[in-house]
């Protein structure tokens, strides 16, 4: 008599074990963090009399791999060479339209009419910053614009009837978080905590919207001396690692932790899972006399790592997901700011002739994630067995 085997997958065993794959996913594997990069559209000058074409910078992103871009400085024909692309578009607003915008809403539909409604949904728009790094490049006292202008800039949009863009504004990681170490200590500075940054924290999660921030792990490195370069590089060593003595987690680089000091500075200010977008990150490939650690070798160490890390899905100790997005700053080196300013740092991942500084593989999956995948697919095939052998017992 031929032996008998498991009965067929019923509908509800099916139903748990989908159910115990999505538990397998989110507790050991997370989606790869968006990656893009920013832009700033130079000035003309006599040496230079004409910034590269639109055509060309879509056909940059998109041959470097790149599924995103930040716009710093928007303008109507650069957004008409991303129409009808896969790549996303984070639009900036200039900081000196703030103050106008957040008086007369008028003045955002102005912008919205010039930027936006031309090309949307034919350009896949998905973000504007009202300003960028507002509270450190604006006069004391001039934060009180900022949310009226981000408020009047969504307003603005449903008037026109676009919902599928949200508005935000980025901050500046050493301007706005104070006591960053360790992490889990880590607080909103100043009179904007309770006056800007909890009103806005509120008006995101409102509105489904990510909390933006500039992370740069270079300059938090320099104002701290015992900080080691590796672990502001993302390398890997044996003794390359920071604990948080407060909630015992152990980090491995520089950038998880002061994305977790933000995450927690949110928490303190009474707010969890508001997504954060990393606005802008990179290392400097050169710089003054005295920046020695600016230089293109780390620079692309810290680039190196940070795509691989990006890319493993880990996320970090306090945020399993990670990071929504993340912008490299910045596409071009701008030989304007660096004729107008000797000490200007260069930051482009391309020369201004649009030449390649590093071979970088900015788009696909890592091996690891893969692999990652594939344990889960075999652990829920191995449930499935489990589950099934005492369904196959209770129907002898």
């Amino acid at each position: 008599m031929a032996s008998m085997g498991p009965p067929p997958l019923s509908f509800s065993t099916f139903i748990l074990s989908l159910y115990l794959f999505s538990l397998l996913l989110r507790t050991t594997y997370s989606l790869p963090t968006t990656l893009g990069v920013t832009y700033f559209t130079p000035v003309p000058t006599a040496t230079q009399p004409k910034p590269p074409p639109p055509v060309h910078i879509a056909t940059a992103i998109s041959s470097l791999g790149f599924n995103s871009i930040r716009v710093l400085n928007p303008g109507p024909t650069l957004t008409r060479a991303f129409t009808y692309t896969n790549t996303t578009l984070f639009l900036t607003i200039p900081n000196p339209l703030v103050q106008p915008i957040a008086s007369n809403r008028s003045m955002a539909l102005r912008w919205l009419y010039v930027h936006v409604v031309p090309f949307y949904p034919r350009a896949r728009i998905t973000t504007i910053s009202v300003g960028n790094d507002f509270l450190s490049a604006s006069p004391p006292g001039f934060y009180s614009f900022l949310l009226p202008a981000i408020r009047n800039v969504h307003l603005a949009l449903r008037d026109i009837g676009i919902r599928k863009i949200s508005v935000s504004t980025s901050f500046s990681f050493i301007n706005i978080v104070s006591t960053p170490f360790p992490p889990s200590s880590a607080e909103f500075q100043g009179l904007a905590s309770d006056n800007l940054i909890k009103p806005l924290l509120q008006f995101l999660r409102d509105t489904n919207s990510s909390f933006l921030i500039n992370i740069y792990p270079y300059n938090v490195y320099r104002l701290n001396s015992e900080i080691p370069i590796g672990f502001a590089l993302f390398q890997e060593h044996p003794f390359n690692f920071r604990d948080d003595l407060i909630t015992g987690v152990r980090y491995r680089n520089l950038f998880d932790m002061m994305v977790d000091a933000v995450i927690s500075a949110m928490t303190a200010a009474g707010f969890v899972n508001i997504p954060v977008v990393v606005a802008e990150t990179g290392w400097p490939s050169s710089g003054d006399a005295l920046e020695v650690d600016a230089n293109s070798a780390y620079a692309e160490m810290y680039l190196r790592g940070l795509v691989a890390h990006l890319k493993s899905g880990l996320g970090t100790p306090l945020r399993k997901e990670g990071v929504a997005e993340a912008y490299i700053y910045e596409l071009v080196d701008d030989e304007v700011r660096r004729g107008k300013t000797p000490h200007e740092r260069s930051w482009g991942i391309l020369f201004s002739n649009m030449t390649k500084k590093y071979e970088i593989e900015f788009s696909g999956s890592d091996s690891a994630g893969r692999s990652r995948a594939f344990l889960c697919l075999c652990s829920v095939a191995v449930a499935v067995n489990i589950i099934r052998g005492p369904l196959h017992l209770l129907s002898l």
